[in-house]
């Protein structure tokens, strides 16, 4: 096998992390293809026995390349096209397998819809960052920033996902009647308790540490979303984060889990679940009593 065969083996080998990250970036199958054809040219171009970590050095490369696409985009005024978006179900109409898998994997139309409200920078770290556990400084690298801007990116790509249901409430009493209420029917494995507190339409995102520990990175609807709650939750406790009312799970006091909780017309409407260690420090969290 020559240079060119085995590179083009690796390629291969890490073409379907490189689509989940382009999709997630771009959300258009179209450009999502053209982004990985891209970076296979930049690595056919490059010396690539100078390259330490093929797949890290792919993600960057990708990653940047989605960046390019987006901002490109943002320039022109244009979105992708509403039939190249996934189906509600997350199966694209190619009949692709792979692509239909990868569709299927973590990426729900919901969350396609509020990462096209980001902008380039923020869709970036949040995406690279919350779904692929890139570090910050990587990141910062990627666009040229500090890694302490790049976390700022981030940080305000969550608030904007956090708060894109419609008219949350900013009541802190009645943020906090609902959560409780939720923390008690979760505990006692009330499931109609939980669908009553639950919008139906509720949506349920874990980062990358939450989806390494087992949480599924979307669910869709409360029958779904109360059956992960029922009967669990009995070490957490309610806490504010960032102000608002949620839920997080703080084994001898440290936080390990927060679950950032959105609450509309009375309802919990989005549910953030949040393990990674260095966005769990950048969080104003409060636990309170029971």
């Amino acid at each position: 096998m020559d240079e060119h065969d085995w590179l083009a083996e690796q390629f291969e080998q890490h073409r379907p992390h490189m689509r989940a990250v382009a999709l997630r970036m771009l959300g258009s199958s179209t450009d999502t293809d053209d982004a990985v054809q891209e970076s296979w040219l930049r690595l056919s171009r490059s010396d690539a026995s100078g390259i330490e970590n093929l797949g890290g050095w792919l993600t960057t490369v990708v990653a940047r390349v989605s960046l390019d696409m987006l901002r490109s985009r943002t320039s022109r005024r244009e979105e992708p096209a509403e039939a190249d978006l996934p189906h509600a179900n997350g199966i694209d109409a190619r009949g692709d397998p792979e692509y239909e898998a990868l569709l299927a994997d973590s990426l729900g139309p919901a969350l396609l819809i509020v990462l096209g409200m980001l902008a380039p920078a923020e869709r970036l770290a949040f995406v690279l960052h919350d779904m692929f556990a890139v570090p910050f400084h990587e990141i910062g690298t990627i666009l040229g920033r500090s890694p302490n801007a790049a976390k700022q990116l981030a940080s305000r790509a969550r608030r904007r996902v956090r708060g894109s249901a419609l008219n949350p409430d900013t009541n802190q009493t009645r943020q906090r009647e609902v959560v409780d209420a939720f923390l008690s029917a979760s505990r006692t494995g009330n499931f109609d308790a939980l669908l009553a507190l639950l919008d139906p339409d509720v949506v349920l995102h874990a980062d990358a540490a939450g989806v390494q520990m087992g949480a599924p990175a979307e669910l869709v609807g409360a029958p779904a979303v109360a059956g992960t709650f029922s009967g669990r939750a009995l070490a957490a406790q309610a806490a504010l984060i960032d102000g608002a009312a949620g839920i997080v799970w703080a084994p001898g006091g440290r936080p390990k889990v927060v679950w950032d909780i959105t609450i509309a017309r009375g309802k919990i409407v989005h549910i953030y679940m949040v393990a990674a260690a260095d966005t769990l420090d950048d969080l104003d969290l409060v636990i309170l009593d029971d």
